[in-house]
């Protein structure tokens, strides 16, 4: 399985904890919020400012140990 950036933040956590870490560093404590109920995490990452590409490699690193 590899993490989309399509996909909604808050179903990414449930099905991966390890992600949590992750947003974590990358300033994301979003995951606990409202919006992340609905923004993927393209457009959570992009409101933060955060670099997406980066981001989705971390994910898919943490997901692949």
């Amino acid at each position: 399985m590899e993490i989309k950036k399509e996909m909604n933040i808050v179903e990414v956590v449930n099905n991966y904890p390890e992600t949590i870490e992750v947003f974590q560093g990358f300033g994301m404590h979003c995951f606990g919020c409202m919006a992340a109920r609905f923004e993927n995490i393209e457009q959570g990452a992009l409101a933060h400012g955060i670099d997406v590409p980066k981001l989705m490699e971390e994910l898919n690193k943490a997901i692949s140990k």
